[in-house]
């Protein structure tokens, strides 16, 4: 079954090339590695984590496991082909202020020439010190303007924490390539590690109080930013983390991440490379995180018990409801990273005792964009995938010499 799949995905992966840019087609992916969209079925996937057990029986060959996972991820995505740390440049300006909250327009450069572009919700009230989340959004119109964006961070910005929302690679502001460009997986795993950086440059963020949540695609990006980076103190990947389903996007399965010559892993066990951190899987009945409860949710719960953490891998399951990050799904968020990050949800919650959202100012895109006629991008942006491909394919030709 497996090598079928292989094989479809090779013919595919080929079809696909055709169209491509020589200088992309160079750096073509071996397909044979790909593990993309429904892989497995469900009855393969839950099999699969069985078969993932049987290779480790307690906390040290776990983490054996858990380091050949995780070089995976690294060589896969090809971020051991990036430059160290390079200079953040960042851009900050038209600062709003609102209930509880301010909103600001920011940029910062990930690699030189290359700009992640986001939002930087901040608290009015001064504390002596500040959580900081990342906030990378799903798959859809301009995701980080659309209104529950917004209103997440908002509300977590108003409960004490430094907030930013960012563009995925190709959506948004972020347009220096398309968003189905076959390095995705490398830019945005990069964007995400630089965000970090640029979140505990600014004044009273707390390097040890960080966390991440997103959605779908978002999804992705917090639990692969998780595995990669153990600055992440808290993680919420929402309706994302799933047995059988790699993503079904070349920004989350592009790259040979799940699979090597010398191993085979799922979502899940990336997902589990947080262990011991606090983590709380949000998840739903009408999307592929349906089994949540009974298959994802119990095999990482099972690594947390290596460590005697099982407390602290949670699960929200909401079985009528879909794939979304909505307002019971925001809910489950808040009051998890609250505890974990130390924030106040008294600061959003109503007279009745329910969380209220309606406090968030909701801004139109245009107020919301970092680059306008007056705060212009650098003319020395990398502009198209062609150039992007060549930016990486320098590093790659630099780090062998």
């Amino acid at each position: 079954m497996l090598k079928i799949k292989a094989f479809v995905t090779a013919i595919l992966l080929t079809t696909a090339l055709i169209n491509v840019p020589l200088q992309l087609q160079a750096q073509a992916i071996d397909p044979a590695m790909l593990c993309q969209g429904n892989y497995f079925t469900e009855a393969e996937g839950k099999a699969a984590l069985t078969q993932f057990a049987s290779t480790y029986h307690d906390r040290k060959s776990w983490e054996k496991r858990a380091e050949i996972i995780r070089e995976g991820i690294r060589e896969g995505a090809r971020l051991d082909k990036l430059p160290a740390n390079t200079p953040l440049k960042p851009i900050i300006h038209s600062k709003r202020t609102y209930d509880g909250y301010t909103v600001e327009n920011v940029a910062f450069e990930s690699l030189p020439g290359y700009f992640v572009t986001g939002n930087l919700y901040r608290p009015t009230k001064t504390q002596k010190s500040y959580a900081a989340i990342l906030a990378p959004h799903g798959h859809g119109n301009n995701p980080r303007f659309q209104e529950y964006v917004q209103k997440r961070c908002a509300t977590l910005a108003r409960m004490g924490a430094v907030v930013l929302a960012y563009d995925m690679a190709g959506m948004g502001e972020s347009d220096q390539n398309t968003h189905k460009f076959p390095q995705a997986v490398t830019l945005l795993s990069r964007n995400s590690m630089r965000a970090v950086d640029f979140l505990l440059t600014l004044p009273g963020v707390d390097p040890k109080r960080l966390g991440v949540t997103g959605e779908s695609g978002g999804g992705t990006q917090s639990f692969l930013l998780t595995a990669l980076d153990n600055r992440i103190a808290v993680s919420v990947p929402v309706v994302m983390v799933s047995a059988h389903f790699f993503g079904g996007c070349t920004c989350e399965s592009g790259m040979p991440i799940h699979k090597s010559p010398n191993h085979q892993t799922s979502n899940v066990e990336i997902a589990a490379l947080a262990a011991p951190r606090p983590m709380l899987l949000v998840s739903d009945g009408k999307d592929w995180t349906k089994n949540t409860p009974e298959v994802e949710y119990p095999y990482i719960q099972n690594i947390y018990k290596l460590y005697n953490k099982e407390s602290l891998v949670q699960n929200v399951h909401l079985p009528n409801e879909g794939h979304d990050y909505g307002i019971n799904k925001r809910k489950a968020a808040y009051g998890f990273l609250a505890k974990y990050l130390n924030l106040s949800l008294k600061e959003v919650t109503n007279a009745s005792g329910e969380i209220d959202e309606s406090f968030v100012k909701v801004e139109p895109e245009a107020t919301l964009r970092v680059f306008t006629a007056q705060h212009t991008r650098p003319a020395y942006a990398v502009m198209g995938d062609e150039a992007v491909a060549q930016m990486l394919a320098s590093y790659a030709k630099a780090q062998k010499k």
